[in-house]
């Protein structure tokens, strides 16, 4: 999002094989689970406005977001506030096919935010000429030949908030979402073009990272994009960016959409990232700095790892989703809410943490 939402917001890692988008009843097997996220659902729904959006002061994605959240976690469509909040995103359709409000800094990333929910909502087809439409203007903000960009040049292949603007790799994650979520194969070119920009974005020296910042840091971590331009991206002593965790789930997960194989080097050395800095109290590498979005990245990434058990540097194995769903247990406000008291990617607004948290927790479902 703006630095709103990077929904790192909004931001924001976030989802979108059709296997993963089917939408989950919540499991009547894990009570806590239940519980927790039902109060979520209840708090969500009382916090939509009469015209169906969720906090539409920082624009419709937060209600994409929101929506995609209710249905993930086995609400229909036909549920009176998921059919108001797809009327109102409906509404936000524009000409380009993009689903934005004119002048929206961060059109590119509320479309992609869009189409997840409306594919979660396409049980019969209703949406196949949006989600068309969307779609062309989601591979339209990619940056490649068609706006004078080849792989020589470190951003390709990648998105930003909105056309045309510098790619960083969360709105990246999102836009494969999105064109997952709308039928692409691993054979997409649009896809392979994806791969390589988040292939840059990784802290590891190999033929797919020749950028000056490969052997920098040199740990298999992730950050948010080629350029030292907000907080997140602090450089470290020996000149490169640091690795944190929201990015390094969502790096991993943008991989395995875009196509490459678990044995792959790049994703072998994300997982190693991953078990030395395994944490549910932390965004590692950030602290409580977009917690929630962090929380929707490790379940989203875990979930595309297919693994029940994941395994720590230590030798610990760790139940993942029960761990996950503990807490956020433990962090869920009396009224069924979540929000960060870290005010940075607008987390401390109840209805974008709660969204994430809800997100997060609809990959908690037992298998």
């Amino acid at each position: 999002m703006l630095k709103t939402y990077r929904i790192h917001t909004l931001a924001v890692a976030l989802c979108a094989t059709g296997v993963f988008l089917a939408s989950r009843p919540v499991a009547a097997a894990d009570p806590d689970l239940r519980e927790v996220t039902n109060k979520g659902i209840h708090y969500l729904s009382t916090a939509q406005g009469e015209d169906g959006s969720i906090s539409p002061r920082i624009g419709v994605g937060p209600t994409a977001l929101a929506m995609f959240a209710l249905l993930r976690n086995g609400r229909p469509v036909s549920d009176p506030v998921v059919a108001k909040g797809l009327a109102y995103l409906e509404k936000s359709v524009q000409p380009d096919g993009g689903i934005y409000q004119p002048g929206s800094p961060v059109a590119s990333y509320e479309t992609c935010v869009a189409v997840l929910c409306f594919q979660e909502a396409n049980k019969n087809g209703q949406y196949d000429k949006l989600i068309k439409k969307a779609d062309g203007y989601v591979r339209g903000v990619q940056w490649d030949q068609r706006n004078g960009k080849d792989e020589s040049d470190f951003n390709y292949g990648g998105a930003g908030y909105k056309p045309n603007s510098r790619p960083d790799l969360s709105n990246t994650s999102f836009m494969i979402d999105a064109l997952k979520a709308a039928g692409a194969g691993a054979d997409d070119e649009a896809l392979k073009r994806a791969q390589v920009f988040v292939s840059r974005c990784q802290n590891l020296e190999s033929v797919h990272n020749t950028t000056p910042l490969a052997s920098k840091v040199n740990d298999g971590g992730f950050y948010y994009a080629l350029t030292v331009e907000q907080k997140g991206d602090k450089g470290g002593p020996q000149g490169g960016l640091r690795s944190y965790g929201a990015m390094t789930y969502s790096g991993l997960k943008s991989l395995l959409y875009a196509g490459v194989k678990k044995d792959d080097p790049r994703v072998k050395a994300a997982v190693a990232w991953i078990q030395k800095h395994y944490d549910l109290k932390n965004n590692p590498g950030m602290g409580d700095a977009g917690l929630y979005y962090y929380y929707h990245t490790f379940g989203k990434s875990l979930s595309a790892m297919e693994v029940d058990q994941f395994e720590d540097d230590k030798g610990v194995k760790h139940d993942w989703r029960k761990e996950l769903t503990a807490e956020l247990a433990s962090r869920q406000k009396p009224d069924g809410s979540w929000v960060n008291s870290n005010r940075q990617w607008m987390e401390n607004d109840p209805n974008l943490a709660t969204s994430f948290a809800l997100l997060a927790l609809s990959y908690c479902q037992p298998k």
